[in-house]
């Protein structure tokens, strides 16, 4: 388990009963989890809002005093700034276990810099609202964003300018990720690193479908075939509860198989619980990287 413990203007407070209570800034969620099995007493009077699922899909927003439409948090660690934003869909637009994917990368960006290799092409697909675009461009990349959601897209692009990258080498694609995958590879362009983070179901910008256990496998070979003759690193983030990290471990193991330079690392990511210290499992990833991580790179 890697656990996310860089953060200050966010916290998980408490969690009990399938809710956690979080820390966003100024103002405090609670949220469904389900994760969250066990049970005791669960205070909920200090949320400023409370979201409700209902028993038909999806739920909605209880708010006890007034919030903003959105606010900003940062990411101090890597100088980093994000917009929050309560959605429909139990959301903030933000997912902060990743910090530790976003330290480990950065770390390996930064070392190849400082190696003297050009700005590193890193592609992110299921790009969400750019946490990890706005991580790699900071640490020196050149990023190809792609999401099949309009709206994600355009809150990538507040994101990178709240962390001073509006001017940055980042290409923004509202697409669908192994169309566009494999249109790359019909123009002959190369990546030097690719991080993904494929929901378990979803639609393309089309309406196609997706699924998790159908597609990532041809999406992976795909990607395969994207990579540079001299990759930095490939990165798979899961939420789906079905999955094991040696599953994804295993996916790389047969991606990369014969490659004696690459190593591959796979686990879970979480967060620390503030009031008994437990820690919150909230992913799983699977890690391959071609060169020996700076110092600053191994977790």
């Amino acid at each position: 388990m890697q656990t996310a413990t860089g953060w200050q203007d966010y916290q998980l407070l408490d969690c009990a009963d399938g809710m956690k209570r979080e820390q966003w800034g100024d103002y405090r969620l609670v949220r469904p989890d389900p994760q969250i099995i066990w049970g005791r007493e669960h205070v909920l009077a200090e949320a400023d809002a409370i979201y409700h699922r209902s028993e038909k899909g999806g739920g909605r927003w209880e708010f006890r005093k007034p919030l903003p439409e959105s606010w900003a948090i940062r990411y101090a660690p890597l100088g980093l700034r994000f917009k929050i934003r309560p959605t429909n869909f139990k959301h903030t637009g933000l997912f902060p276990e990743q910090a530790v994917n976003w330290e480990w990368f950065s770390a390996l960006i930064k070392g190849a810099r400082a190696a003297g290799r050009p700005a590193p092409r890193v592609l992110n697909l299921f790009g969400y609202t750019g946490a990890a675009t706005c991580a790699a461009a900071k640490a020196g990349a050149q990023v190809a964003h792609v999401d099949a959601a309009e709206g994600m897209v355009k809150w990538a692009r507040e994101n990178a300018a709240l962390c001073d990258l509006a001017e940055a080498p980042i290409r923004y694609l509202c697409d669908d990720c192994l169309k566009f995958v494999r249109r790359e590879n019909r123009r002959g362009r190369r990546y030097d690193a690719i991080i993904m983070d494929p929901p378990s179901y979803g639609r393309g910008s089309s309406g196609q479908m997706w699924k998790l256990e159908t597609h990532l496998w041809p999406l992976l070979q795909e990607c395969r075939a994207l990579l540079s003759d001299t990759p930095l690193f490939f990165l798979i983030n899961a939420y789906t509860a079905q999955l094991s990290p040696t599953v994804l471990a295993n996916l790389l193991g047969e991606l990369f198989a014969g490659d004696p330079d690459c190593t591959i690392h796979a686990g879970e990511v979480g967060l620390p619980i503030q009031a008994d210290g437990k820690t919150l499992p909230c992913g799983i990833f699977a890690r391959t990287q071609w060169s020996a991580p700076p110092a600053s790179a191994t977790q």
